[in-house]
Parts: C-alpha cells; structure tokens; sequence
C-alpha cells in the first residue's frame, strides 16, 4: 500500500505560509485565570506546503511570533527534505540563537515545527501520532478553561463538557 510519497525521500518543502489572527472572547466574560483578565488570544498558523499537501501548525503568541517565521524560518526551510522534520528542528533552534530562544522565538518554532510534522504526515497518508512514532493507541487529553473570571453557573456548563 506505499503511496508514490512513501516510496519518494525527495519531496522539498516548497514554502511555508504564516499568519497571525487575534480572536476576541466572550465581551460579557473577559477570561482570566485569577492573576490576568484579557480580552483576546493571538494565534499563529504556519502553514507547510510540499509535493502537492499542507501541513499545518499553530501557537498561541503575540503577532511578533509570525515574524520570526517571516525573517529567519521560511528560507531555511524552502528546499528542505519534507521527510525529515527533526532536521529542520535543528536548524532552525540553531537560527534562533541570537535572536531570542525564549519566548517568541520558540513559539514561533513550535508553529513550524508542527506544521513540518503535519506535512511529513499528510505526505506519508498517516495519521500525525503515527508519524511521530506513537507506540499507545490512547492517552489521556487535557483541556483548558475553568477561567476564574466566569459565573460558577458558566464554569460548570464548561467543565462539564
């Protein structure tokens, strides 16, 4: 059942796109988790493209995050082998050195990084956990919410969930 991606270790990374949206919340609950009330969420979408798929990654960061992305990540990673996110990993932490690992740099990193992975999947025609090697075919999820900010009568339709 090898697909013509499976049998091919040539496929490049032909590009990558980012974007950065900033999502208000609820204007009659501000969220907060009991030291900071806000009033949006940023997020950062790295898109992947190669041999004709997308992968597609994201963090939640400032705006700032997608220009990392921008000005040290897309060319390193234009003509890359699409089969070997961990490469490109370290090459691009490598690029972030002196431009600020903490913070920003690696969220933006973490976006490219999934979408990389998400592509070699969609490439190979497997699902993401399988492609990282996942050896369970279950685990436990965590989901956020529970903000401090909500009535107890929101927070219990939330956690019940």
């Amino acid at each position: 059942m090898a697909t013509a991606a499976r049998r091919r270790a040539d496929v490049e990374v032909e590009g990558l796109d980012v974007a950065a949206y900033t999502i208000p919340v609820d204007a009659d609950e501000p969220e907060s988790d009991g030291t900071l009330a806000w009033e949006s969420t940023t997020v950062v979408v790295v898109e992947a493209h190669g041999g004709g798929r997308t992968g597609v990654g994201y963090t939640y960061a400032d705006a700032s995050a997608a220009a990392f992305v921008g000005s040290l990540f897309t060319d390193e990673v234009r003509g890359s082998d699409a089969m070997a996110p961990g490469a490109a990993f370290s090459r691009l932490a490598a690029r972030i050195r002196n431009a600020g690992r903490a913070g920003p740099g690696f969220m933006a990193l973490s976006a490219v990084d999934v979408a990389l992975w998400d592509l070699k999947a969609r490439l190979l025609e497997l699902p993401l956990y399988r492609t990282l090697n996942a050896y369970h075919d279950a685990v436990p999820a965590y989901g956020s919410g529970g903000f401090t900010s909500y009535s107890v009568e929101r927070l219990v339709e939330q956690l019940a969930g």
